[in-house]
């Protein structure tokens, strides 16, 4: 596959794991955010996940080699040159709109664009721009560098070409694609993962269960590497919240309206890891209390 460069738009956990994994696999990356401090901390983040690949002999250059492709900026002209832009903001298609208006307006003909949403439709997010047939989605799982799955997702309007475009794509950077071949809120897997996860919130705010023993017995029972309550925790309440709420205001669907114990949680600040409590406390180094 012929691929130079890649533009990231977001710096968070996903777009410093989707910059990661194409750095790893030879792609010049810009990854771009709003601040220098954010980007600065992404770098950080990515130097240490990167050292320890080369740390466990999972890639064959060095850690300078791949951090050199990765550079950063604020300036969406930075996509211009781009042969894929892939954006990875918060779950608002306010805010996912604003970004690809801009995109739109700087990048090539021939750029393919592409937005990371766990629950958005394409069709929603690529109607603001001038090519629609030029949009796919590539709903990236975190952690981004060790998820082998990526959905590929046809919206109405993109083109059979940018489909396999995706899907190549996704090869090409070590990964493998799911095809979604018909554009629907929450693709397929959060789809089937949303509907468990929230009976295991309500089974934990009936009193039926704790979070602990429903994550033990996901990983004992279904060989899962994390129970559902850590994976909130590790992708953040507020993040989930937003994708079943997407789901529920798009599909008007009981099964995805997401439980009294989470909304609260997130309107108390309890957000998982990055505020050291959710459904879980957590030390100041990142470790679980026990």
């Amino acid at each position: 596959m012929d691929i130079q460069k890649v533009f990231v738009m977001g710096s968070g956990a996903m777009g410093s794991g989707i910059a990661q994994v194409c750095a790893q696999k030879g792609i010049s990356v810009v990854m771009c955010d709003l601040t220098r401090d954010v980007l600065d901390r992404a770098v950080e983040k990515i130097n240490w996940s990167v050292s320890k690949f080369v740390e466990k002999g999972k890639v064959s250059e060095d850690l300078d080699t791949i951090m050199g492709r990765i550079e950063t900026s604020s300036d969406y002209a930075r996509a211009a040159d781009a042969d894929l832009v892939i954006e990875a903001v918060f779950e608002k298609i306010e805010v996912k709109h604003e970004v690809f208006k801009k995109l739109d307006a700087v990048v090539g003909d021939k750029t393919i664009l592409a937005s990371n949403t766990s629950a958005i439709p394409i069709t929603q997010i690529a109607a603001v721009t001038r090519r629609p047939e030029n949009f796919v989605g590539l709903h990236f799982f975190n952690p981004v560098p060790m998820m082998m799955a990526v959905e590929v997702i046809r919206g109405m309007n993109t083109s059979d070409e940018t489909f396999a475009y995706g899907a190549d794509f996704v090869r090409f950077i070590g990964k493998e694609p799911i095809m979604v071949n018909r554009d629907i809120a929450g693709f397929i897997l959060n789809r089937i993962n949303m509907v468990s996860n929230i009976e295991a919130m309500r089974l934990v705010e009936q009193g039926v269960a704790t979070p602990e023993d429903i994550d033990k017995g996901m990983r004992l029972a279904f060989g899962r590497k994390m129970g559902p309550f850590e994976t909130g925790d590790l992708v953040g309440l507020e993040v989930s919240l937003m994708a079943y709420t997407n789901v529920y205001e798009e599909e008007k669907d009981l099964r995805f309206y997401p439980p009294s114990i989470m909304r609260r949680k997130v309107l108390a600040g309890q957000l998982g890891r990055k505020t050291k409590k959710g459904w879980y406390e957590y030390n100041t180094d990142g470790s679980r209390k026990e």
